[in-house]
């Protein structure tokens, strides 16, 4: 393990992560608003902090940066960030904010889950509620990819950090030979987006403070919003429509947007059977919640079961966490199955969380494959994405991320439940956070303040196991990761 080059890493990206503190430093300058201080204070520290980690390594001759190094980096890096992240919600006047509290807020903008402990939102100075779409933005992406494109000081080795920000069965996919362009191509895409999804916000009716506040949030499938009631706040069809657009693009597979767009070819989307699949997935759950919300006489208007039922599948299905209606106290079965949409989520290589369209699209084709061979048990039946055969370590891995998601969801429930927290609301929020969705059922619907410190312990982590999808987290945690 190269201590050093971590540490001159983790230094480095201290210092870049300081400056996401300089926005909002500025907006509350120049409104007034009394949080100034507060970004003030938590600027120095985090660059100072940054600089003191630097400058005892900072000639330390450079080693390669090996894939175990980029997994301790990536880890410690995003627990760092969301510490970094909590200081201004825990030094500002309002909120003021405990340190469970803040921690819950910064984790939860950072790993874009979109859960909140925070009531009155439409009262925060704007310089706190531009920080809290500002972080989720920042998380969409992630900052370790936002540094390896914009760092070439971390030298080589930048692979190893991206391998570890996105790891998944198709990680090893590069769009461009460098990984510093690879980075950047995303990144052009992210901002096109962001753009993009602003002025259309801001054309059909928002502000530019809430049109910009919320295309953060929308492009990185965050769910945080300038108001308490969300996207329902505006009560507008036209707002709801650009959302649901976005939230649908932001939820595509990105190097599947870099190949559309480079060849401008829009069939290339349907020739991809994850989207296909992210595209059946979520028509299937519209229709259904539709025809339910219709037929159950929840929505007499059949325009209004329309509009409301599609905005929300979306919504959920690509765990961005908006809403233009309290879903959660829709009839029958339809609040549990759109929070099962969830765990299926956005693409690989989106900024949607959940277990990912490509792993499910798997398990269905190996359970299928397990059909057929017990028809035929001597027959080679390859599992096949599109055209091309998955081996069987793909297959395995994907297999063993499944096993150990619903384990590591099993585990956080029972401790929510031993906290107090009723089934429902235990369930659905471990699942909320782990899939990085935000809103849940019961006492988790409208938001999480009112739910003790220990679970609200529990939930951070889930974001955080949720966001770095497993793997990363807890492959820390083997005895053979240590050994030389």
């Amino acid at each position: 393990m190269s201590f050093g080059t971590i540490q001159r890493i983790l230094g480095l990206l201290l210092m870049v992560a300081s400056l996401t503190m300089l926005p909002p430093l500025v907006l509350a300058l120049w409104l007034k608003d009394g949080s100034a201080t507060a970004f003030l204070t938590a600027f120095g520290s985090v660059l100072i902090t940054g600089i003191l980690f630097w400058l005892p390594v900072r000639n330390r001759r450079r080693r390669e940066l090996r894939v175990r190094d980029g997994f301790v980096v990536v880890s410690l890096f995003w627990v760092v960030l969301a510490l970094v992240g909590s200081l201004p919600f825990s030094l500002a006047d309002h909120p003021h904010m405990s340190f469970t509290d803040a921690l819950f807020e910064s984790m939860s903008g950072l790993t874009t889950t979109g859960a909140t402990v925070i009531t009155g939102i439409d009262r925060l100075p704007r310089s706190i509620l531009f920080y809290r779409q500002e972080l989720q933005w920042l998380g969409g992406m992630g900052i370790i990819v936002l540094a390896v494109a914009v760092l070439p000081m971390l030298g080589i080795g930048g692979m190893q950090l991206y391998r570890a920000e996105t790891p998944g069965p198709m990680k090893d996919t590069k769009l461009t030979p460098r990984i510093t362009e690879t980075a950047k191509a995303l990144w052009y895409i992210y901002l096109t987006l962001t753009v993009s999804c602003a002025l259309a916000y801001w054309v059909v009716g928002m502000d530019v403070f809430d049109a910009i506040g919320h295309s953060f949030s929308t492009v990185a499938i965050g769910g945080f919003s300038t108001h308490d009631l969300s996207i329902g706040y505006f009560q507008s069809t036209a707002i709801e429509t650009v959302a649901i657009v976005f939230m649908l693009l932001a939820g595509i597979n990105f190097s599947l947007h870099f190949v559309a767009w480079r060849s401008l070819d829009p069939l290339a989307y349907f020739r991809d059977s994850e989207f296909r699949a992210y595209m059946a997935v979520l028509g299937l759950a519209a229709v259904i919640t539709v025809s339910y919300l219709y037929l159950s006489g929840t929505f007499e208007r059949f325009g209004d079961a329309l509009h409301h039922g599609i905005f929300q599948v979306v919504s959920i299905g690509t765990t961005t966490g908006f809403t233009t209606a309290e879903y959660f106290h829709w009839p029958g079965f339809l609040p549990v199955m759109l929070l099962f949409t969830s765990f299926i989520g956005g693409c690989a290589g989106s900024t949607g969380g959940g277990m990912k369209v490509i792993r499910f699209l798997l398990l269905f084709k190996q359970g299928m494959r397990e059909i057929s061979r017990l028809v035929h048990p001597n027959a080679q039946i390859p599992v096949k994405v599109g055209n091309k055969a998955m081996s069987e370590r793909v297959v395995e891995a994907v297999w063993g991320f499944f096993a150990t998601y619903i384990s590591c969801f099993t585990l956080m429930m029972l401790a929510l439940l031993a906290t107090g927290l009723d089934q429902i609301t235990a369930f659905s929020a471990v699942a909320a956070c782990l899939n990085n969705l935000g809103p849940g059922l019961g006492e988790v619907g409208f938001h999480y303040s009112d739910i003790n410190d220990t679970a609200k312990w529990v939930l951070t982590t889930a974001m955080l196991l949720g966001r770095l999808e497993i793997f990363t987290l807890l492959v820390l945690l083997s005895p053979a990761f240590w050994r030389r």
